[in-house]
């Protein structure tokens, strides 16, 4: 399948969500859904859930709900701002705070995966601040990383590395593959690629799949 642009995969996104109709918090569930069935296969005693505040925070949130829920042990650590996490993302940790998932404040070896959902495909700048201290721990830490969507700290559309990024032992990718993970860091960063269907079509996909 031909990879997409990040304005593309906005776009895909917003079709879905406002013409076809199916609710984002739907989506996220689907995302999160396969996330979850992919560090099944890193078989983790403990796993460490890194999550910005954007929709690809929820996503993360939501795995970690579904590993907590799985009986796996896990950890959230939220690095987005409470105050401007997205809508879904603020829905996801409320959620995650009525399981009483416990929430830690750095990344260490302590864990033997990570699930990073602190930034997606559309970082437009350089990573700087609290937001990179994290990253660089996390890399740092050598724990395999299992990163939702992209990478955090690769660019979406060229695959240039963003101020620093966290290397993946596997990206699931949603969707589509974002050209970023198929061009210039991006497939030393991103490991194996999965690529999950969790119901995102272009207009022309959406009519193809419509039975």
């Amino acid at each position: 399948m031909k990879p997409i642009t990040v304005a593309q995969a906005q776009a895909y996104d917003q079709y879905t969500i406002e013409t076809i109709g199916i609710p984002s918090l739907v989506l996220m569930e689907r995302a999160a859904l396969k996330v979850f069935e992919a560090a099944e296969t890193f078989q983790p005693q403990k796993t460490l859930v890194l999550a910005g505040g954007g929709n690809n925070g929820g996503d993360a949130l939501a795995a970690a709900r579904l590993l907590h829920c799985a009986g796996y042990a896990v950890d959230i650590f939220l690095l987005g701002n409470r105050a401007h996490l997205s809508a879904d993302c603020k829905r996801q940790l409320a959620i995650c705070e009525h399981y009483q998932i416990p929430q830690a404040a750095k990344a260490t070896a302590a864990y033997d995966l990570f699930i990073d959902g602190i930034f997606g495909s559309g970082l437009d700048r350089a990573i700087s601040g609290r937001y990179r201290t994290a990253i660089d721990q996390a890399a740092d830490a050598k724990v395999p990383t299992l990163a939702i969507d992209i990478p955090s700290g690769i660019n979406g559309d060229t695959g240039d590395i963003m101020g620093t990024a966290l290397p993946a032992e596997m990206t699931v990718t949603l969707a589509y593959a974002k050209a970023g993970l198929l061009k210039a860091s991006g497939p030393k960063y991103c490991g194996k690629l999965v690529i999950a269907d969790i119901g995102i079509y272009a207009e022309k996909d959406a009519e193809k799949n419509d039975h």
